[in-house]
Formats: C-alpha cells, structure tokens, sequence
C-alpha cells in the first residue's frame, strides 16, 4: 500500500449511490487489540484486520520491538511475543499514531516497565492522557514523562478502584490492558462503553484474562497469573459503516450495507430517520434508502451509545445541503471544526462559535480544491464531493488511508466516479 502522500482522490458529483459494500473490521478495535496481544508469550491470530495505515504503522511499531509479526491478504495477523523481553517504543513510529499509548498498559502489564515515545495522531484537539496516567498510578506504577517519552515501572502491580473523571475510551483500556495481570481485583467506574472496549475485553478473556462488566459503566478484572496465545475476529467497524450509511442518503442513494452489527449504529439510524432516510435493519446487514428533500436536525455528539464524534464531519456534510437549519455540538474534541473552512470553500454555509456549528442548507455544493485535515474530515469530503456540482480534488488523503479500507474501489463499486491519482 502506498503511503499517499503524494496521492489524491479526484471525485466527480451528481452519482446516486447503489448497490452493496461490505465493512471491514474495526480499526479502533484493531489497534487496541494488536499491542494487547504482547500480554500474551504465545501466538495469537487476530482475523478481520482492516488493510488500513495505522494497522501498517503498527506492525512496524510491534516488528521494531522484536515481535514477530504476518498479515496476509485476507485480514488475519500472526502475532508471536514470545522472545519480547521488555517494551520500547521509539518517537519515529510511536508519534505518527494515537493508538500508540497501548503500548503502555500491554507494557506495564506484562514486564511491569515500559519506554514509550509520547503518542501522535489526527490533530483535532487536546487529548490529554491524565486519566490514563492515574489509573497507572493507582495500579501502583511510578510514571515519569520527559523529553517526549512516557515512562512507566512498578515493582508490582496491584488491583485498585479506579475512578476516571471524565469518560475516556483509551484510559478504560489501557487501565484494562495493565491490570489483566495484577494481583487482586481492578474496579474501573466510569468506563467508556464503546463497542471496541467490549471487543478489547473479550480478546482478552480468550486469552485467558477475567474482565467482567465491559459495555457498562463498570468494568471489575480479576488479576491471573499468565495469558496465552489465541485466535480472535475484530468486530466490523460501525464508523465506517456510519460512513457509508451517511454517503448513502447525502446521494440519494439505495445501499446495502453488508457485515455490521446494527445496534452499534442505532444512533446514526435515528438521526437519518429523523431527517427522512428510510434504513431497514438485518441481522448483519443495514439497507439506507434516501427519500427527497431531507430535513435538518439536531446533532451533539456523546460518548457510546450516543452519536459518534468520529462520525460528526461526514454528518455535518449531509446536513449541509439538507431543509432547514441544524445545530451541530461537538462535546468530545475542541477542535473537530477545523475542517469547516474546506467545506465553505465548495459553498457550505456552517458558522462555528466554540464546540457549537450552525449549518444553513443550501441547495448545493459545488466542485473545489480541497486538502484533508484529520482522518475523519477525509470521509467526510468524500461525500461532500460525491454530491457537489462538478470534480473536487482532495490533497493530503493519507489521512483517509489511515482508517478506511479500500476506501475509492468501495465507492466505485457503488457506481462513485472516484479515482487515486499521484499528483
């Protein structure tokens, strides 16, 4: 796979989507679950991975620390630990990904002393990891960050009620990911309930771990001695499948939408109902079907299971040439408006005051030259291309390659004029 950047999508407008698309496995799950696998000295298959960048970027990250690891064409990862004698992650690779900080708790779990290089990613606002460095602490690790390295070292770790002040999905897992291998019992009050945090735990139950709770508020995990190798499918991913679902009514489009799990979308599904999208639910599949003249709505996006914030920007496009005026709160990242000054440019009218955008409908959009701001605004003006009046170019698409799969043959096969060009 080529890195893209020196890549972008050429899109032309006015195509209704239809047909079928298959989802890919989740990247947010995914990028949890492979440095997990280093709690175990075994081998374990991990199947369903998504041929995504971040999942490249960490197969380098684990090759680099002495893990043996294969991914092969059909989505499933080899991974074997068994010569790992301890956790360094150097700045190189560690800062170009968010996901990097699990190497962290997977880390401090298994050799009680971890090196890790301060984590990168899209750059959508603060994403402290103070919650993540207090459930450290209360496990019983010593934490020192300096010089842009994160270091942890306890002597042992020992199981705590855990509090986290605000609801973090990376701070419920990584405090998982340390505490598997605890003495005693880690309570964690306030955990995030996404989908990933669930899939995480049950990855790490058929390794052998006791995580009790996961998809509630509270998650109790009973310390065991050891972990061993297994094999484990990542759950389809809902963002990208929201993604879709979202492209599917922006274009009036009729798609159906193979390999989900319904209820991790009921959220979307109720805005597009709400708006005048007809969505049929299967058991693992969602059909989209646009009606005409969409209406607004109101969207604030909520940690798990409320609306996604990962899914904000592409939803903010649809609303943007919807009936009426909507009001879009973003309660998770300060900074996930960035794109809005892109979108304006192909005649959006969005005013941004703060955490809160003001999105009048227009009738259309129109064809301009774009550049990508963070992974999500990638897709998101996908589709704001895939309805604009005449060809967007799109820069800077490395961003999408980073979570999305495939991401112009799918929408070519749902009769999309898309292509990848080097510029």
């Amino acid at each position: 796979m080529s890195v893209g950047y020196m890549e972008k999508l050429i899109v032309e407008g006015g195509v209704k989507l239809e047909g079928q698309v298959n989802i890919s496995g989740f990247k947010n799950a995914a990028v949890a679950i492979i440095p997990a696998s280093i709690l175990s000295a075994g081998k374990c298959y991990i199947e369903n991975i998504p041929h995504i960048r971040d999942v490249y970027l960490f197969k380098d990250i684990m090759q680099e620390l002495g893990v043996d690891v294969e991914l092969d064409e059909n989505g499933t990862m080899m991974i074997d630990s068994s010569k790992l004698d301890k956790c360094c992650a150097t700045y190189d690779l560690a800062n170009k990904m968010r996901a990097s900080y699990y190497l962290i708790g997977a880390g401090l779990g298994r050799f009680k002393e971890v090196e890790v290089a301060y984590p990168g990613g899209c750059n959508i606002g603060t994403r402290p990891i103070d919650q993540h460095i207090k459930g450290f602490e209360a496990l019983g690790a010593k934490v020192e960050i300096e010089h842009g390295v994160i270091r942890c070292r306890a002597e042992k770790l020992v199981g705590a009620k855990i509090y986290l002040d605000v609801v973090s999905v990376g701070a419920t897992i990584n405090i998982m990911l340390a505490a598997v291998l605890a003495e005693g019992t880690t309570i964690i009050e306030n955990a995030a309930k996404e989908p990933h945090v669930v899939d995480v735990a049950n990855f790490l139950n058929m390794m052998g771990a006791d995580v009790r709770g996961a998809g509630t508020d509270i998650i109790k995990i009973k310390g065991v001695d050891k972990l061993h190798g297994c094999t484990y499918s990542v759950i389809p991913d809902q963002i990208e499948a929201g993604t879709y679902m979202i492209a599917a009514a922006a274009t009036g489009g009729d798609v159906l939408i193979n390999n989900v799990i319904p209820k991790h979308l009921e959220s979307i599904t109720a805005k597009l109902k709400e708006m005048g999208v007809e969505v049929i639910e299967y058991g693992d599949s969602i059909r989209v079907k646009a009606l005409d003249n969409l209406k607004s709505v109101d969207i604030k996006t909520l940690p798990y299971p409320g609306f996604p914030t990962d899914l904000q920007q592409p939803m903010t496009v649809l609303l943007s040439t919807a009936d009426g005026t909507s009001v879009v709160t973003e309660s998770i990242f300060e900074g996930r408006f960035k794109y809005v000054d892109e979108l304006k440019r192909m005649g959006a009218n969005i005013k941004v005051e703060g955490r809160v955008a003001v999105v009048e409908g227009v009738k259309r959009l129109s064809g301009a030259r774009i550049s990508v701001t963070d992974l999500r605004a990638g897709a998101a003006f996908i589709i704001a291309g895939l309805i604009a009046e005449g060809t967007t170019e799109i820069e800077n698409i490395y961003h999408i390659d980073r979570g999305y799969e495939k991401v112009e043959e799918k929408f070519r096969k749902l009769g999309a004029k898309i292509k990848r060009i080097r510029d």
